[in-house]
C-alpha cells in the first residue's frame, strides 16, 4: 500500500485512544470506521468526538463548519466486516493486553483487504509477536500515538522483525499527513522509546522513597525544579496511572530481564488500588489538594540517580540500534514534554559524572538496574552522546543560531514540542545570541523564526513558571523577558520575524520587537493574557500601540481574542503575506535586502526613530546629527557614485 493510495482508516476502538485517533484521522480529511464490541461503547467514542470537535471550533481552532465535516466523515460501526472491508489502514488501539490484540487482529484478517496496513497502537508489546498472528507481517507496524492524540505531537513508528520499508514509509507518510511528527523506532525493543526512557525513570523515582534515599517530596522537587521536567516523576506516575506504568514495567521485566524490576512501593500502590489521579489517590491525594511540590527540597544525589538511569537507557537504545540520540531526544520532548531530550541533559550533567554515580549505587546494591551500559559507556569516552562537539564556538539548548549567505544571522526558537514557548532559558540564550549576532562584523541583519510548523511562538511558558511562583517571581520574570526583548528591538541591525503558525501572548510580542514581519497565511495572532488573568508583560502593552496604534492595541489585548493574517496585515502589524511553503525563502529574501542597506544609516535610522515615541524633538535631533554624521562616511559616497553608475550599491558600514 502506498500512501497516496489511502483514503479510508478503520479504528478499532473507541475508547480514549481509540477516538482520540480516530478524530485526527477525521481532521485529515479520510473516511474513518471507528469500531468497538459494544453500541454503547462505540456511540460513547462517537459523542466523545463531536464534543472534541466542538471544543476546538469554539477555540476558533477550526470553523464550525469543518468540525461537522470531520464528524461526518466518522462512521461508528460494531460489525468487523463493516469496519475493515474497505480499509486501507487498520489502526488497532484495544486494551494493552497480547492476547486481546492478537484475537482481534486474527478477526480482522479474515475481513481486511490484501493490500491494508495494519498497525497497533501499543505502548510497548512486541510489534513482531503480533504481526506473526497475520498472514501479512511485512505490512504490519507499530504506530504509537500519546495520550490525547489531537495534541499530542508525537507518533512512534516501530518496524517489527518483518516489517518491510515500504510500510514503514506510507506510515510515516500517514503520521504527518495527520499534523504529527513520526519517530522511527528501528528496532522492535519493549517499551520502544519514550517508555523506555519514562518507565524507568519512574520505577528509580520509587525506588529512592523505598529505600530511604528520599523523600516523595525530594524526588519530584528534584525532578520538577531543578531537573526541570514539566511535573514531578512521583507526579507522573499517578498521572500515566500507576496501574499502567507497573503493566508496562512488568512486561519489560519479562523481556529484558532483572534490570526492569518492578519498585515494591509501586507494586504496593496498586496492590492498594491507589492507582494515581483516575482513582483520587496515588502518591497523592487527589481529593484533597493533589501534588503540592515545594520548590526546595532538590536533592543533589536525586538528580544524579534521576539522569543517570535515564542516560543508561538512552545509552541501551543506541547500542541496540532501537534509535540514534537525536531522535531519542527529539521523541522523548515531544511525547514526555521534556525541555530537552535525555541525551541532552546527561551531557549538559556531565557523563562521568553519571557514570561515577551508577557504579557508586551498583557497589551497594548489587541490582542489574545500576550495571553501566554500553551505550552510556562508549558516549562518554567520546565526550558526550553528541561526541563532544565543538563545531560552533557557543551551542544553545533552545535556539539555533546559525550565519546565512548575505551577511544575515538566524536564530530559530527551537522548542517544537512545546509549540516554540519562551521559558527562561530561551531569554537568557537568546539575550545571548543577539550580543554576539550584534558584535559579528560579518552579519548586518537578523532573522527570528520557529522551529516546526506549527507555532512561531506560542507565548512564554508561563505553566511552568507559575507553578508556585511569588509576586517577585512574577516581576523577575517580566524584567527578563522585557530586556530580552529590548535588546532585540534595540539591535543596530535590522530585524526580520519570519512567521509561521500559531504567534501568541508572549510570542506576538517577541515579534513586536522586531522591526519588519513576514507571516505565512496560516498564521494566527493574539495576545490572550487577560484569559489568564494576566496582562503582556515583555513589552507588549507598550511596543503594539507603536506599530497598530492605541485603539487596535487595545482592541488585541483586551478582548484577548485571535486575529488572522490577514486582519494583522489591515492592521500594519504584518509587511508581507506568503504561503507557509515559501515563508523561509521569502523571510530571508527580506532580511538579505535589509543586510545589502548602509550599515551606520539602518542604525541612526532606527535610534531616531525609537527616540521620536517618547519626545519628537530627541528623534529630530538625533535625525540632523546623524544626518550630518553619515555625509563623512565612505557609505555616502558608496551610494551616490553607484547611482551615478546605474548599479547596486556595495555598502562597507564604514
Amino acid at each position: 500500500m502506498d500512501f497516496e493510495d489511502i483514503e479510508t482508516v478503520a479504528v478499532l476502538g473507541a475508547g480514549n485512544m481509540g477516538h482520540g485517533i480516530a478524530e485526527v484521522a477525521a481532521l485529515s480529511g479520510y473516511e474513518v470506521r471507528m469500531r468497538d464490541i459494544k453500541e454503547e461503547f462505540v456511540q460513547d467514542g462517537y459523542d466523545n468526538i463531536e464534543w472534541s470537535l466542538n471544543k476546538l471550533a469554539e477555540k476558533d481552532q477550526l470553523t464550525a463548519e469543518e468540525a461537522d465535516a470531520a464528524l461526518d466523515r466518522v462512521t461508528p460501526l460494531v460489525d468487523v466486516e463493516a469496519a475493515v472491508g474497505e480499509a486501507d489502514v487498520v489502526i488497532e488501539a484495544v486494551p494493552e493486553k497480547m492476547e486481546i490484540k492478537k484475537d482481534v487482529y486474527t478477526d480482522v484478517e479474515d475481513h481486511a483487504p490484501e493490500d491494508a496496513i495494519f498497525a497497533t497502537n501499543t505502548s510497548s508489546l512486541s510489534i513482531t509477536e503480533l504481526s506473526e498472528v497475520t498472514e501479512r507481517p511485512e505490512q504490519f507496524c507499530g504506530m504509537h500515538f500519546f495520550n490525547p492524540p489531537v495534541r499530542m505531537q508525537l507518533v512512534e513508528v516501530i518496524t517489527g522483525a518483518h516489517t518491510s520499508d515500504e510500510t514503514l514509509d506510507a506510515v510515516e507518510e500517514l503520521a504527518e499527513e495527520f499534523g504529527k511528527t513520526p519517530v522511527r523506532v528501528r528496532k522492535d525493543s519493549p517499551g520502544f522509546i519514550v517508555n523506555r526512557i519514562l518507565v524507568p525513570l519512574m520505577n528509580e523515582a520509587c525506588w529512592l522513597v523505598h529505600d530511604d534515599v528520599a523523600t516523595i517530596a525530594e524526588v519530584d522537587s528534584t525532578t520538577k525544579f531543578d531537573i526541570g521536567l514539566p511535573m514531578g516523576a512521583l507526579e507522573l506516575s499517578d498521572q500515566v496511572g500507576n496501574d499502567v506504568g507497573l503493566h508496562v514495567l512488568e512486561y519489560m521485566h519479562e523481556t529484558l530481564g532483572e534490570a526492569y524490576d518492578p519498585c515494591p512501593l509501586l507494586e504496593a500502590k496498586v496492590e492498594d488500588e491507589k492507582l494515581g489521579k483516575k482513582t483520587g489517590e496515588g502518591f497523592y491525594d487527589y481529593e484533597d489538594g493533589g501534588a503540592d511540590i515545594p520548590r526546595d527540597q532538590a536533592n543533589e544525589e536525586v538528580k544524579h540517580r534521576l539522569l543517570a538511569v535515564m542516560a543508561n537507557e538512552t545509552g541501551k537504545l543506541v547500542e541496540n540500534d532501537v534509535a540514534p540520540v537525536a531522535d531519542i531526544d527529539e521523541a522523548v520532548m515531544l511525547g514526555g514534554g521534556f525541555p530537552e531530550g535525555p541525551a541532552k541533559m546527561a551531557d549538559k550533567a556531565g557523563l562521568d559524572t553519571l557514570v561515577e554515580t551508577l557504579a557508586e549505587v551498583y557497589d551497594q546494591t548489587d541490582e542489574e538496574r545500576y550495571e553501566l551500559s554500553d551505550g552510556l559507556a562508549n558516549a562518554a569516552a567520546e565526550g558526550g552522546f553528541y561526541g563532544g562537539d565543538t563545531e560552533d564556538a557557543v551551542s544553545y539548548d533552545t535556539i539555533n543560531v546559525e550565519r546565512l549567505e548575505g551577511h544575515v544571522g538566524h536564530i530559530e526558537l527551537d522548542r517544537p514540542h512545546r509549540m516554540n514557548t519562551v521559558s527562561t532559558e530561551m531569554l537568557d540564550e537568546l539575550a545571548d545570541a543577539i550580543d554576539r549576532l550584534d558584535e559579528d562584523d560579518d552579519v548586518r541583519s537578523l532573522l527570528l523564526t520557529g522551529a516546526g510548523d506549527r507555532a512561531f511562538s506560542a507565548g512564554a511558558d508561563v505553566q511552568s513558571a507559575a507553578t508556585n511562583a511569588t509576586t517577585l517571581d512574577g516581576i523577575e520574570l517580566s524584567k527578563a523577558g522585557q530586556e530580552t526583548f529590548g535588546k532585540l528591538e534595540d539591535s543596530p541591525l535590522p530585524v526580520v520575524a519570519g512567521i509561521d503558525g500559531y504567534t501568541l501572548g508572549g510570542g506576538m510580542e517577541l515579534a513586536t520587537a522586531a522591526d519588519m514581519r513576514v507571516a505565512s497565511d496560516s498564521s494566527q495572532f493574539g495576545q490572550p493574557e487577560h484569559d489568564l488573568g494576566l496582562l503582556p508583560g515583555w513589552g507588549g502593552t507598550q511596543r503594539l500601540a507603536n506599530i497598530v496604534g492605541e485603539g487596535r492595541a487595545k482592541e488585541i489585548i483586551f478582548t484577548a481574542e485571535r486575529y488572522d493574517v490577514e486582519e494583522m496585515a489591515d492592521y500594519g502589524f504584518i509587511n508581507e503575506v506568503t504561503t507557509s511553503d515559501d515563508l523561509l525563502d521569502s523571510a530571508i529574501d527580506l532580511a538579505r535586502d535589509l543586510a545589502a542597506g548602509p550599515p551606520i544609516a539602518m542604525d541612526f535610522t532606527k535610534r531616531a526613530m525609537h527616540a521620536g515615541r517618547v519626545d519628537e524633538d530627541a528623534g529630530l535631533e538625533i535625525e540632523s546629527q546623524a544626518f550630518g554624521h553619515l555625509f563623512a562616511t565612505e557609505d555616502l559616497m558608496e551610494g551616490l557614485t553607484a547611482f551615478a553608475e546605474d548599479r547596486d550599491p556595495e555598502f562597507e558600514g564604514k
